[in-house]
């Protein structure tokens, strides 16, 4: 979790009162955080003052700032009333535009912006403001890959804007704190060994345009991801600020210029109010006014939080819990069962009405919730069809005198195709983008290969062999919104002398049996018509000629193929370092289900 050092005696200040480590700790436990550290008995460099380092939950965002802190520990305490943040249009009525040209779809399609009129600063309150950029970029942002932000002195620059993607030699400015004017490829150069900026120019380094904004007068304000322009570049004499956010991801590009605007608009000479932008896009259809800080509707049911929490709690009572967490909530005119909450624009982690219970939780306080006895509360969860298949198949293959393996899941891509002799068109495996080692390259479409390099690991071992695993292997799949598929197999592999063909054989027939699918002899049996299984020869070149077999299985009247086993063919036993014959069996067992 992100840890966030804020002054001591400025946060007790907002707060009211001065409070012991104890009583600070203790707050922080009610309110859902952590106190981390307490500097004031320490050394501290430069004579600082004391700091209280904060462990915050990952997905409060709105907590990432010392005014985010104060604001909801004040709210919590019921010092303060939640704010009403207010778009505020310009004395001339009109918005500042940032057009959005077709060529950014390239790079980094999405932007948003806002700007924060009057506003004062201070050494503490610019510090705060960067440092909030900084955990952003961190956090929600993924080191910059998905959202990036600039901020800009809006008295230096002159609208409209403009968000293009042009060739980094055509763009050419004077970076942040530097005096040389650089293009873009003179940039990446430069800022090659920079400690704190090298890190983040592989995102556009090699793309073959880069995002930019201009102003009216074509003063580049930033080279986003990477650096703004040194001639926007803020003060602590700024008084207007002009935010913009580029990024990757439609919603996160939103969430990051809310918390910008709701956390610093406190400073602006009237408090909570923004100036809203207005984004022209129209390749893309995505032409609109940024931000919308309208809160977001929903619903809780009232007996799901009293039935989490084991409370009894009426409407009326749970709205008033939450609004110490920052929510305007009443009871629903709809039922007597139902709140209508208002999720203001800072709580960007509410997603259903889970949250919501959890908030009431705080609320309410944690160590004032009933305790009941686990056999109340304490529930055994019941497998997945699945899973439960699973310990089956796995439980009679033991039973057997066959050992478990666990390979990892992640293989090369040779160990997967090539080395069974079997090509990749393409539309088969799951390929990481960026694999750290040449052993990671795709997710395993066959068990094969972790049994084969478990054998090879241990071929010392006196033989035969006899080795399984029941997994997960993955497909592509371009159907499913994540594009991939998970398949439950199970998998043998004999190592022996002779090829214990025979040995696998038996064990499919075991596995089969307590499946109930008898094997079809070619014999009238009415017991195998319901469920029955049979195998043909398979050419494959994985296997040995003529010593492999397809597994056909018909269950409740549909036929098909769910698996192969057979002697390995000898360049397989090769490309795996294997001296002895091997027969393998795998089959998918989602077929049972």
């Amino acid at each position: 979790m992100p840890t966030i050092a804020v002054d001591k005696a400025a946060l007790f200040k907002e707060l009211g009162r001065e409070y012991t480590t104890e009583e600070f700790d203790e707050l922080c436990f009610e309110f859902g955080i952590e106190l981390d550290e307490d500097t004031t008995d320490q050394e501290r460099p430069n004579n600082e003052p004391p700091q209280l380092k904060i462990e915050i939950p990952a997905n409060r965002y709105d907590l990432l700032c010392f005014e985010g802190i104060a604001l909801m520990l004040n709210v919590f305490l019921g010092r303060k009333k939640f704010p009403d943040y207010r778009l505020v249009p310009p004395p001339n009525g009109e918005l500042q535009k940032l057009i959005v040209k077709e060529d950014t779809t390239k790079i980094r399609p999405y932007v948003s912006g806002a700007i924060l009129r009057n506003i004062t600063f201070d050494k503490a309150r610019y510090e705060s403001f960067i440092a909030l950029q900084d955990k952003l970029h961190q956090n929600l942002a993924r080191q910059r890959t998905l959202v990036s932000i600039g901020t800009h002195d809006l008295d230096t620059i002159q609208g409209p804007f403009t968000y293009e993607a042009l060739p980094p030699k055509d763009i050419s400015f004077v970076p942040l704190n530097q005096t040389r004017e650089l293009d873009g490829e003179q940039l990446m150069d430069f800022y090659d060994k920079d400690k704190h900026l090298g890190k983040y120019l592989h995102i556009i380094r090699d793309s073959p345009v880069y995002p930019v904004i201009y102003d009216s007068k074509r003063v580049v304000c930033s080279l986003p991801p990477i650096i703004n322009g040194d001639h926007s570049k803020i003060t602590l004499d700024t008084k207007n600020v002009f935010i913009e956010i580029t990024a990757l991801d439609r919603t996160k590009v939103e969430i990051v210029n809310k918390i910008m605007v709701t956390m610093f608009s406190l400073y602006t000479s009237e408090p909570f109010t923004i100036e809203p932008i207005q984004i022209v896009s129209e390749h893309n259809g995505e032409t609109r006014v940024t931000p919308d800080l309208s809160p977001r509707t929903t619903e809780a049911e009232v007996s799901y939080i009293n039935q989490c929490c084991d409370l009894k709690l009426s409407p009326e009572e749970i709205s008033q819990l939450l609004t110490k967490m920052s929510y305007t909530a009443k009871p629903s005119e709809k039922s007597k069962d139902l709140i209508e909450v208002q999720v203001p624009p800072t709580r960007a982690d509410v997603l259903h009405q889970a949250d919501i219970m959890e908030d009431v939780a705080i609320a309410y306080g944690f160590n004032e919730l009933p305790r009941s006895f686990p056999s109340k509360s304490g529930t055994i969860a019941q497998p997945l069809p699945i899973n439960k298949l699973t310990d089956i198949v796995r439980m009679e293959a033991a039973m057997a005198g066959w050992s478990e393996v666990m390979p990892l899941i992640l293989c090369s891509h040779d160990e997967n195709f090539a080395w069974l002799n079997r090509k990749d068109d393409g539309n088969t495996a799951v390929k990481l983008a960026n694999p750290k080692t040449l052993e990671f390259q795709v997710v395993r479409t066959t068990l094969l290969p972790g049994l084969l390099k478990t054998i090879r690991e241990n071929r010392n071992h006196s033989v035969p062999m006899k080795i399984f695993e029941v997994s997960d292997v993955a497909f592509k799949d371009l159907s499913l919104e994540r594009k991939s598929r998970n398949e439950r197999h199970f998998a043998v592999a004999w190592y022996g002398k002779t090829s214990g063909f025979e040995v696998v054989h038996g064990l499919l027939d075991r596995v089969m049996a307590m499946l109930k699918s008898t094997f079809v002899t070619g014999l009238d049996n009415p017991a195998t018509s319901d469920t029955s299984y049979w195998i043909e020869e398979l050419d494959e070149p994985t296997y040995f000629p003529g010593h492999a077999a397809s597994v056909h299985v018909k269950i409740g009247g549909k036929e098909q193929v769910i698996g192969s086993f057979g002697i390995l063919h000898p360049t397989v036993l090769e490309n795996f370092e294997l001296k002895y014959p091997v027969s393998t069996l795998e089959i998918n067992i989602e077929a049972f289900l």
